[in-house]
């Protein structure tokens, strides 16, 4: 079955107060719970703030390094799942789940498969 991507899309600067913060990890527990119990999670991840981010480029001289998030943007990834599921409309179900959760903006990408 073909996997996806699902990035969540969180606003610079969002944050939640302790209540809420509480609430959207119960949400997002119990859904990874449902994903793993219908097997179609893989793997997932929060993500620290971008500013925490290193570069690492090659450049001209070699390999670069530089602190700091490639791009200043309005909104980064903030955490993501990978599942494993029959098409994009299963995909997009498990999206609209997890935005519920989050209440995040969700990107849904498919993986690139190469050969058989």
């Amino acid at each position: 079955m073909p996997q996806y991507l699902l990035s969540n899309v969180t606003p610079s600067g969002r944050r939640l107060e302790p209540g809420q913060l509480q609430t959207v990890i119960a949400d997002v527990t119990a859904l990874t719970q449902q994903m793993q119990s219908e097997g179609v999670w893989v793997f997932a991840m929060p993500l620290t703030q971008p500013t925490s981010a290193t570069v690492v480029r090659r450049g001209p001289s070699g390999v670069v390094l530089a602190d700091g998030p490639f791009a200043e943007t309005k909104e980064y990834v903030g955490g993501f799942t990978v599942i494993d599921v029959s098409d994009l409309d299963a995909a997009l179900h498990w999206a609209r789940l997890t935005s519920e959760a989050t209440g995040l903006y969700v990107e849904v990408r498919p993986a690139m498969t190469f050969g058989g």
